[in-house]
């Protein structure tokens, strides 16, 4: 009898400390992520049709967004041309946590000789999270646009999403710069494309674009830093069985790779 109530005591002491266990709350580590007033970033950006161009990005006022605060983002003279500067210039970014969130209108051309070119409007989008495992979705947003490229209508089915990276010790930058204790995280736009044409007397729907990614854009991110590398590529292949008449009138290549990089070089943080 006597081992019978020891076993049963064991029994609920180990149920206990399973208990204890799986309630147990795990605390993130914190990732400070630098977006106080007067911080600026200057990046050294390049494409692989070697052009070289430079960005300055500085954080400004205060703003409020639907009763939230923010920070609202500049850029020297009002022109960005890196991926990430575009990004964030005259929207509204805060620090919530480990994450960063992002509320305004977001140009996404993905380059002169496209289908592609979308205006969208954020509302506290999560564009990076320094907890996201890999491979999944802080924030998505669908929707649809209608646009008029050379008198073709054209409906655009989109999905933009923020994805969590990967952790790195020690990170080398491609040139050469080296940062430790650093997180990345992208930004994926994939769309298809179609158009309706009247053949006939008839309504025709012709698929212009498939289903495909078309930028794919990854952050890396040093704590108490920022952004310290970008690199982003923007592509696209149009439906092989397109008509011919159809690509000549869009007035675009078939296909198009644009892989573009920004650098940080100067920067100041507080």
């Amino acid at each position: 009898m006597k081992k019978i109530a020891t076993l049963f005591l064991v029994t609920l002491f180990l149920i206990s400390c399973s208990n204890d266990s799986s309630t147990e709350e795990v605390q993130a580590e914190p990732f400070s992520i630098p977006f106080k007033t007067d911080n600026y970033w200057t990046y050294d950006v390049n494409d692989n049709s070697m052009n070289s161009f430079r960005d300055s990005l500085y954080v400004g006022n205060d703003t409020i967004i639907n009763s939230k605060t923010y920070k609202k983002m500049k850029v020297k003279d009002n022109i960005a041309f890196g991926f990430f500067s575009s990004s964030l210039r005259n929207n509204g970014v805060r620090v919530s946590g480990n994450k960063l969130f992002l509320s305004g209108d977001l140009s996404l051309n993905t380059g002169q000789n496209s289908p592609i070119n979308l205006d969208l409007t954020l509302d506290d989008f999560i564009v990076f999270d320094a907890d996201a495992p890999q491979g999944e979705n802080p924030s998505t947003r669908t929707g649809t646009i209608q646009e008029v490229i050379n008198g073709y209508p054209l409906l655009i089915n989109y999905t933009l999403k923020s994805v969590g990276g990967q952790h790195f010790a020690n990170y080398t930058s491609p040139n050469g710069d080296e940062y430790s204790n650093v997180k990345s995280g992208k930004i994926i736009l994939s769309a298809s494309i179609s158009t309706t044409q009247v053949i006939s007397g008839f309504p025709i729907t012709i698929q212009v674009l498939p289903q495909q990614d078309v930028l794919v854009s990854e952050q890396f991110v040093a704590e108490n830093i920022g952004v310290v590398h970008t690199n982003t590529v923007t592509s696209y292949t149009l439906n092989s069985s397109l008509p011919s008449e159809i690509v000549d009138q869009l007035g675009i290549p078939s296909t198009n790779t644009i892989t573009q990089n920004e650098f940080l070089d100067v920067y100041l943080v507080n």
